[in-house]
């Protein structure tokens, strides 16, 4: 897949700065945190499923000697109930901070919400799906939503699945996310959540962690954890309450050459060894010093 390198005005090559004494390139993996999937209270609804967090690489991403670079890995939205926003659905932004910023939005919460992926639209909420990429950036991090079916009472209400990292969602199904094999083999991440059904069976997330969403008067499924995928729509066939499926937490990784790695690390980061590099997995926030 490609890998984004943006060029700062005035820097030599790669991301960001201009080469200079003691300065090297990593790769490195940004993955944010996925949105909730939707909450539902009415009769027939089913609900859209959550937006995947933004998915980014770059393969040149400078650091200099002795500098700190602070490693964010955002949380997955909690999938709210009853409602469709509540403000707690959307997922969190990851990011790398140091010389420069290199940053992916977090999921977008439906219905309508946009974010690294797009949230599914709901049948009674709103039928279009959330914009994906909302960071603007080449290549996109992330794809729209799906939109959902004219809500009508009684109807099955087939709602919009969350969009995922390279694929949008559709009505019902989570778009897929992105494989990638940085930390040494191939896991691909950023699926979106699945909509739910309110009188037929939940639809499955996006490959890459994406929940799945309800069947008939049911909760949605949360997202795989550190996955940055959607959480799943829920469902009601009553008045009754249901919640959306949480999204899942991101994920930051690091792939530093052997010959350049310090071993100075702080936030407890998973190290393994792959041919000539070094591996970091950040699961939450931490930092790396060159």
């Amino acid at each position: 897949m490609p890998l984004n390198s943006t060029r700062g005005a005035g820097s030599a090559k790669g991301f960001g700065l201009t080469a200079g004494a003691g300065a090297y390139e990593i790769e490195a993996l940004v993955v944010a945190g996925g949105a909730g999937g939707t909450g539902s209270i009415e009769n027939s609804i089913s609900s859209g499923g959550g937006g995947a967090g933004g998915f980014r690489t770059t393969s040149s991403y400078k650091i200099k000697t002795n500098e700190v670079v602070t490693v964010t890995v955002g949380a997955g939205g909690t999938g709210p109930t009853g409602g469709p926003d509540a403000g707690i659905g959307q997922g969190v932004a990851s990011s790398l901070t140091g010389p420069t910023t290199f940053a992916s939005s977090g999921g977008g919460h439906g219905p309508s919400g946009a974010g690294g992926s797009g949230g599914g639209g709901s049948s009674y909420y709103g039928t279009s799906g959330g914009s994906g990429n909302q960071g603007g950036y080449t290549p996109s991090e992330g794809n729209n939503g799906g939109p959902s079916a004219p809500y009508a009472m009684g109807s099955t209400g087939v709602a919009g699945g969350g969009g995922g990292a390279s694929q949008a969602g559709s009505q019902g199904p989570g778009g897929d996310g992105t494989a990638t094999s940085i930390s040494g083999s191939s896991i691909t991440y950023a699926g979106g959540g699945g909509a739910a059904g309110a009188f037929m069976s939940g639809a499955s997330g996006g490959a890459g962690g994406g929940g799945a969403g309800a069947s008939g008067n049911n909760n949605g499924s949360a997202a795989q954890a550190n996955t940055g995928g959607g959480g799943g729509g829920s469902g009601s066939t009553f008045s009754m309450q249901r919640t959306g499926g949480n999204g899942g937490s991101g994920r930051v990784v690091l792939k530093i050459p052997v010959a350049k790695y310090s071993g100075t690390t702080t936030g407890s980061p998973t190290i393994t060894d792959s041919g000539s590099y070094k591996i970091l997995t950040y699961n939450g926030s931490g930092s790396y010093t060159g």
